[in-house]
């Protein structure tokens, strides 16, 4: 898995040499866009406005809209040289409390390698973040843009979580929700029963994209010619009076599957 970042975690004095790799993949159908009358493959191409020519990638360059429309080019050199203190290390700034970041916050997972001459430092960081029981809040740069992010151990590994900024989360001010006072403690106490019926252990294998297999059934039917059949029915919304009665025949259902 080649390296998207290379530079070195900043602990107090220390510096710790270590690459940036994914730590995720996308598992989306790879579907291609085509033209509805003959299926002809659709490519999309970068052109320019000005005369309509289709520009390849080796030809296009970064620039800023600067005074008077004039632009000014930025080199991937640029970008670095902005701050090579900021774009060659992750910056460790505090440690907190894990449970103190809220899930809201979380937006992508990195995974750090150490290089061969820092496998004794790594360790000795991952080992004190796992004895404090605290995460390191840190900034870094990475796709020409500063980030914060949250180190924490995963196993062997320091876990690089790139989280969002405040300004980053949008305002729920306008968004109509329910108060407390609208439900009944009945309820609530039933719909607490349930959730102890089916609560378990998270186990992340146990899920998969069923959503996927699916799909790729109807694929098998339309390539054979097979007429295709919807699968299940959207759920109808709950009325407010029936909840009760909904909550109890859950909560029969559920002990029902546990016998």
């Amino acid at each position: 898995m080649p390296p998207l970042w290379s530079g070195s975690i900043s602990f107090g004095l220390v510096n710790i040499p270590v690459r940036i790799l994914s730590g995720s993949q996308s598992n989306n159908l790879d579907l291609n866009m085509l033209r509805k009358g003959d299926l002809c493959p659709v490519r999309f191409e970068r052109v320019c406005r000005a005369d309509g020519k289709t520009i390849p990638n080796e030809d296009i360059v970064k620039g800023y809209k600067y005074k008077n429309g004039d632009y000014v080019v930025l080199t991937d050199k640029d970008f670095e040289d902005a701050n090579i203190a900021r774009t060659k290390s992750i910056e460790l700034l505090a440690f907190v409390k894990e449970e103190q970041i809220d899930s809201v916050y979380y937006e992508k997972p990195y995974f750090l390698e150490p290089e061969e001459s820092a496998a004794k430092p790594y360790a000795v960081l991952r080992e004190a973040l796992r004895k404090s029981k605290r995460v390191g809040i840190a900034r870094f740069v990475i796709h020409n843009r500063e980030h914060l992010g949250a180190l924490k151990p995963w196993g062997n590994m320091i876990l690089l979580n790139q989280l969002r900024y405040q300004e980053e989360i949008r305002s729920t001010d306008k968004i109509a929700l329910p108060g407390s006072e609208e439900v009944k403690p009945k309820e609530i106490e039933m719909a607490v029963q349930l959730i102890g019926h089916l609560a378990a252990d998270f186990k992340p294998k146990a899920y998969k994209d069923a959503y996927i297999e699916d799909l790729m059934e109807i694929i098998e039917k339309k390539a054979k010619g097979l007429k295709v059949q919807p699968r299940g029915k959207a759920p109808r919304p709950s009325k407010a009076k029936d909840l009760m009665a909904l909550l109890k025949a859950s909560m029969k259902e559920s002990l029902k599957k546990a016998a």
